[in-house]
């Protein structure tokens, strides 16, 4: 097999949306997918996000193999 050619199945990655929530703690929401989940901390995040991944795909050879964490923070400042 051609070295460059990329198996997309070991490549793939889903990417999350990290946002604080306005009551405490933090959301993942994934694009792309149906995928939901929050905790307290990032590190809770983190775990949240991976199991609710492998619940997503239960099959592990369709299961991105990577997870991205975009977080967004809004912040106001004066002027």
């Amino acid at each position: 097999m051609d070295p460059s050619v990329i198996d997309s199945a070991v490549m793939s990655e889903i990417v999350f949306v990290v946002e604080e929530d306005p009551e405490g703690g933090l959301n993942a929401r994934a694009l792309g997918e149906s995928i939901f989940t929050q905790a307290e901390n990032m590190d809770a995040l983190k775990e949240a996000v991976r199991d609710a991944v492998r619940c997503h795909f239960p099959d592990e050879d369709a299961r991105p193999s990577l997870i991205r964490l975009h977080s967004v923070r809004d912040e106001v400042i004066p002027v």
